[in-house]
């Protein structure tokens, strides 16, 4: 499901100063993951709430993880299948950027 437009600027201004190597004021460290360098950005729209999880573990590169509306029912806590999703998520992450930095390609700086 697309997000509305004011959830999508909101939440795409949080990964793009992720990926300039700040940190949006806003954003807080996800629950339960350690040194996995997890961030969460939220919004609300129209009594909604929306997240983007995402990490910055890796230099070069930020990872989206998971973006999603907030369902929970148990108030703040994000639902275990968002968190399982997630962890499986960062695992791949943690994969590919590895494969990444091995692959024969050109980087220009």
């Amino acid at each position: 499901r697309a997000f509305p437009q004011p959830v999508r600027q909101a939440l795409g201004y949080a990964l793009y100063l992720a990926q300039m190597g700040e940190k949006h004021l806003e954003a807080k460290p996800l629950k339960g993951f350690g040194g996995a360098g997890g961030l969460e950005a939220v919004d609300d729209h129209a009594g909604e709430t929306y997240r983007a999880v995402y990490t910055v573990k890796f230099a070069e590169a930020v990872y989206v993880l998971h973006a999603f509306q907030k369902k929970s029912v148990r108030g703040r806590a994000t639902s275990q299948r968002d968190i399982d999703l997630i962890k499986a998520r960062l695992q791949w992450a943690q994969e590919h950027y590895a494969q990444w930095q091995h692959a024969p390609h050109t980087r220009q700086r």
